[in-house]
Order: structure tokens, then C-alpha cells, then sequence
């Protein structure tokens, strides 16, 4: 029984994220946005505390955290890095596809991810 819990400790500290995203919806007068974070390479409690807790003055935010980010986005910054840090994230968007305009270039060259169409 004791080997069962090291080698559950080992899978859980082995590098390899577990399934792990979060819905953030956040409206203001003006502003409806919806973003789902898939985790890839984040340390598990950073993308619980940090990554899933944005500040943003002004808008209401719910952040909901679910095993992997729902269908329906029209558009995914797979395999997006985070700025100045070591860590990757899958960012889904839904809303306003021709917001895409912007996203994908933002992706592509800021984020160095892959834009995908689901």
C-alpha cells in the first residue's frame, strides 16, 4: 500500500501536467469576454492562484475551473508562452470570432504559439 502512494507522489511530480483549466468571463459596460486556460507547463498551484485570479479594475470577472476548457471557441493559442516566464498555456476564445484579426498575430508573434480554427 505504502509503494501505491509513492508512485502516485511520482506520477503527480513528474513534470507532466495534469489536467488542469480555467474558464474567465469578464464583463464591464462595454466588455463580454470569455478565455479559457488550458495549463500545459505551469506549476499547478501558480495557474490556480495566479494565472486564474486576473486583476482587472472594473470588471466583473468569474473565473470558473474545470479538466479541460469547453468547445465552442473560435480560436486557440495552442502551446502560447508566458511572457518573460518558462511556461506554456493553451488559451481558448470564444465570443467575437473577428476578434481573431488581432488574437492569431498577437499568438504567432508575442506568445510564439500556434493559432488553430477548432
Amino acid at each position: 500500500m505504502r509503494l501505491m502512494g509513492w508512485s502516485l507522489l511520482l506520477a503527480l511530480t513528474s513534470g507532466e501536467a495534469l489536467a488542469q483549466a480555467c474558464v474567465v468571463h469578464s464583463t464591464a459596460e462595454r466588455l463580454d469576454v470569455k478565455v479559457c486556460q488550458q495549463n500545459r507547463s505551469i506549476p499547478e498551484k501558480l495557474f490556480a492562484d495566479g494565472f486564474c485570479q486576473p486583476n482587472l479594475p472594473g470588471q466583473k470577472v468569474e473565473v470558473l475551473y474545470v479538466d479541460q476548457c469547453p468547445t465552442g471557441a473560435f480560436g486557440v493559442c495552442s502551446n502560447a508562452q508566458v511572457a518573460n516566464m518558462p511556461y506554456r498555456q493553451d488559451i481558448h476564445y470564444y465570443g467575437v470570432a473577428t476578434d481573431a484579426a488581432y488574437l492569431k498575430p498577437f499568438c504567432e508573434a508575442q506568445s510564439q504559439g500556434t493559432w488553430l480554427k477548432p
